[in-house]
């Protein structure tokens, strides 16, 4: 997946002068702390590829002001946690500059930033915060769970006129897949369905979904069959493919890394339950984190972060299986 954004980035800079790279460390030789940016400064030259000092503040502010000029500005945040850092710059400039001037000031930015446990980052390096961005109105917020649509839907943030936010897990980053050789999109708003069943419906992001895959296998030997859906983006949602498949199983089970509670899950399966609730067979299920900072131990982190068992074992108590 970091070649994969890497090729996004790099599409994009060969084909737009106006976008350019901004963060620490992102030039080379290192290229980033996750060396997603190598060997672009090197090709594109520390004009259109800056390293910045160790200011999120600065690198947000001067971000939105160059997406105002004209520039489609790419910022990286090192880590998600550190957005609180520079919140006032997303939340009350990036996300408002459109409303605020009746539609006539877009602000074309790109915040990439990585996110979540898995590396043993501890916890101020690791965790999920895209519940707070999606209260955020003016936003839109993509989590990619595969390298194809991650450099497929960088690329149509890099290019959309309002301020996207870019979550990259940092496990998923060593996830391997396969990669159209031509340059692609994907539009944002569109939930994939990645695999078909008729007995419950496992709606995930990001990595997750990949642990939503296994699951699905496992609960396939005990005769339950289970649709996947990847919502890909959270902002905008495609609650409409949810709602279909949850109409056809009768059974939703929401699954995230975030915290449990006040998570995105939350607003989902409310979503879910007002607008379907007649076609469910019992409560929507939520599997995420339970309510305390990331542990730094290895053994906590695993138990901190929903494991495939985990999946299994809620998708099994709401079809009495097992």
């Amino acid at each position: 997946m970091a070649r994969a954004i890497n090729q996004a980035l790099d599409s994009a800079l060969a084909a737009d002068p106006s976008v350019f790279l901004l963060g620490e460390d992102i030039a080379d030789p290192g290229g980033g702390v996750f060396t997603v940016t190598k060997g672009l400064s090197t090709r594109y030259g520390t004009e259109r590829v800056r390293a910045t000092p160790i200011s999120e503040e600065a690198i947000l502010g001067v971000a939105v002001g160059a997406a105002i000029a004209g520039f489609r500005p790419v910022a990286e945040i090192m880590i998600m946690d550190f957005l609180g850092v520079c919140l006032d710059q997303l939340a009350n400039h990036a996300a408002k500059l459109r409303y605020m001037s009746g539609g006539r000031t877009s602000v074309p930015l790109t915040v990439r930033c990585s996110a979540g446990a898995g590396l043993q980052m501890g916890a101020q390096h690791s965790e999920m915060l895209e519940a707070w961005l999606c209260h955020i109105p003016g936003l839109k917020v993509v989590v990619p769970s595969n390298p194809a649509d991650a450099r497929a839907l960088l690329t149509t943030c890099i290019f959309d006129d309002d301020p996207c936010v870019f979550v990259e897990q940092t496990s998923a980053y060593f996830k391997k897949g396969p990669v159209p050789d031509e340059e692609h999109t994907l539009a944002l708003g569109e939930a994939a369905v990645r695999r078909e069943g008729a007995d419950l419906t496992i709606v995930s992001y990001g990595r997750q979904v990949n642990d939503a895959l296994a699951a699905a296998e496992t609960l396939a030997a005990d005769g339950v069959e289970a649709d996947v859906v990847d919502l890909r983006t959270l902002v905008p949602l495609d609650i409409d493919t949810v709602c279909r498949s949850v109409t056809k199983t009768g059974r939703a089970l929401v699954v995230h890394e975030a915290v449990t509670r006040c998570g995105f899950g939350a607003e989902l399966s409310a979503q879910i339950g007002e607008r379907v609730f007649e076609r469910l067979k019992g409560p929507v299920r939520r599997v995420g984190a339970p309510n305390t900072p990331v542990p730094y131990a290895r053994e906590l982190e695993a138990a901190f972060v929903p494991q495939v068992a985990d999946i299994v074992g809620a998708a099994r108590s709401m079809v009495a299986v097992g």
